[in-house]
């Protein structure tokens, strides 16, 4: 890279967790950070979970090197034992982190493309000489240009649900009963979405932290006087197994294995039925409009009121396509990383901390991290989130034995990714984590409970 390339800022897409925690080590390490963000606020996905608390405490979910840049401002640091709720953290530290980088963030701000200035991924001539040349379209659909020495891709997955087929790809007639499915833990709190689920009978599909969210929010809102009739149906792929309910009274996240039972609860107290084997094929409209869901061995449901589809989460990479990505074919994760992540094979705890060796592709200096990183796989804590961009932040400074060593050590067992009871009362626990998603560890079935976009 020559001196001109130097010069230029490392530009981070995306002011997410993950994200407004690189640009701080970037800061810290004396290089130029530029933070793109689509949104107009910080945090943009996390907001849009505000409802649902987060199954890490406070200690796990502030950045070592952003408290530092937020301790000479008034910010109040929050109870470290407290769980937050999305909305919390997004007010109380990520929008206040952003604040203090000031113009080091660009709101409204939509990544379009991404590559090496003058060669597309075909042409090898001077590649890693070459500045990489950023796309963006503002607010009001003005296209813009920025050139950065390094890429860092914390945009997430939120942005990409995973569909309802049982192929991955959407069953025939999802899309045209749009208007009857919703991809995201629902806000009962929220007068116009309770009324869409109250007394009607909902099918929930997925088997992760963020179908066990659902499903507790519908059994607390079965619950009420005025949504007599609300019914869950429950649809998993697979049958239902010991793991199913994640790590229970087990996991070191308590109130990650709390609400796995939280979704056992609401199927034995009769609040959801389970539908095991059912592997989405098609949907068909009944005469009054309701959904009538059909297996691909041919089983078909009772007509339902409302679809909640919680399939995971996937990368979107169209952006990065004249970039030459070293991805996994399964998971689209660094080919490196993905052996560490593979959800066959690990829970949070037992995957290893990793950095700039395992998050490096064949295009130098790009990097993909946060929940982006893990592409298809569930598994994303927060705190791993952090130790990523620790790594590179010192492998970009040249710094490279700071960039290969390990500072993280995570909390074993149960299944992440997902999320939590809202209003129940953070339990105490001398037991630490850093989770992305879910909330206290003492909860009654029914208190209502969100998907793991960190």
């Amino acid at each position: 890279m020559n001196a001109s390339t130097e010069a230029l800022p490392v530009v981070v897409i995306g002011a997410g967790p993950a994200g407004l925690a690189a640009a701080a080590h970037l800061t810290q390490r004396g290089i130029e950070p530029l933070v793109l963000e689509a949104g107009p606020a910080a945090a943009s996905a996390v907001r849009e979970w505000a409802h649902v608390r987060l199954f890490s405490t406070w200690s796990e979910l502030v950045d070592p090197a952003a408290e530092k840049l937020l301790a000479p401002t008034a910010w109040v640091r929050p109870d470290g034992a407290a769980y937050p709720s999305g909305g919390d953290w997004a007010e109380l530290y990520l929008q206040p982190l952003a604040d203090v980088l000031g113009d080091k963030v660009r709101y409204d701000s939509t990544v379009t493309g991404v590559s090496r200035t003058g060669r597309d991924r075909v042409v090898d001539a001077d590649r890693d000489e070459q500045p990489f040349t950023v796309h963006y379209t503002g607010a009001d659909g003005t296209e813009r240009r920025v050139f950065a020495r390094a890429v860092i891709d914390a945009s997430g997955t939120w942005s990409t649900p995973g569909p309802a087929g049982g192929s991955g790809l959407p069953a025939l007639g999802e899309r045209a009963a749009a208007d009857r499915i919703s991809y995201r833990i629902p806000d009962l709190k929220d007068p116009a979405t309770r009324a869409r689920y109250a007394g009607k009978r909902t099918a929930v599909i997925g088997s992760g932290a963020s179908a066990f969210t659902a499903l507790a929010y519908l059994a607390d809102l079965a619950k009420a006087e005025d949504a007599a009739g609300t019914h869950a149906v429950w649809l998993l792929r697979r049958g239902i197994s010991g793991s199913t309910f994640g790590g229970g009274t087990a996991d070191q996240l308590p109130a990650r294995g709390a609400l796995g039972l939280a979704a056992k609860a609401a199927v034995d107290n009769g609040y959801a039925d389970a539908v095991t084997g059912f592997r989405t094929d098609t949907f068909e409209r009944a005469g009054d409009g309701r959904l009538i869901l059909v297996a691909e061995d041919g089983r078909r449901l009772d007509a339902v009121d409302e679809v909640i589809v919680l399939t995971g989460l996937r990368p979107d990479l169209t952006f990065l396509d004249e970039l030459r990505l070293g991805l996994d074919s399964r998971l689209q994760a660094p080919v490196d990383l993905a052996p560490l992540i593979d959800p066959n094979q690990h829970s949070c705890g037992t995957v290893y901390p990793h950095g700039a060796g395992e998050l490096s592709h064949p295009e130098k200096d790009v990097y993909l991290v946060g929940m982006k990183s893990y592409g298809r796989a569930p598994t994303f804590l927060a705190m791993t989130g952090y130790e990523q961009v620790r790594s590179i932040a010192a492998h970009l400074a040249g710094d490279h034995e700071a960039a290969e060593r390990v500072e993280l050590t995570l909390p074993e067992t149960g299944v992440c990714g997902g999320a939590g009871l809202f209003d129940e009362p953070a339990a105490e626990t001398e037991e630490t984590g850093g989770g992305c998603c879910a909330a206290p560890a003492t909860l009654t079935i029914g208190a209502p409970a969100r998907s793991g976009g960190c």
